[in-house]
């Protein structure tokens, strides 16, 4: 299993209403693509201070690598990801992108 983890820098003034939008659509993706699993998403809550900037972040998990690629490569996809690089502060620069293996 794959844990896909995207932490994101949002530019000031993005409302938590359009970061649930892109967060719905990207989990309305499990419908055409077996094995996604379910996309848990929120605002970053650690009292730890070592977020650097990653206001928000979100998880998927992926029954195999293949499937965690075939994401990735999904036409849907890439278009919900080109809206979440245009609302990350600085562009790419403004997300992390994070997969371990379970």
């Amino acid at each position: 299993m794959i844990r896909h983890c995207v932490f994101i820098r949002f530019k000031p003034g993005f409302g938590a209403g359009e970061r649930a939008a892109i967060y719905r659509d990207l989990a309305g993706l499990r419908a055409k693509l077996p094995g996604m699993g379910k996309l848990v998403a929120g605002p970053n809550v650690s009292p730890e201070g070592l977020g650097q900037g990653f206001d928000d972040g979100l998880s998927i998990d992926f029954d195999t690598a293949a499937t965690r690629d075939a994401y990735l490569v999904d036409p849907d996809h890439q278009l919900i990801g080109a809206r979440l690089v245009a609302a990350a502060e600085g562009g790419i620069t403004g997300i992390l992108v994070f997969d371990f293996e379970l």
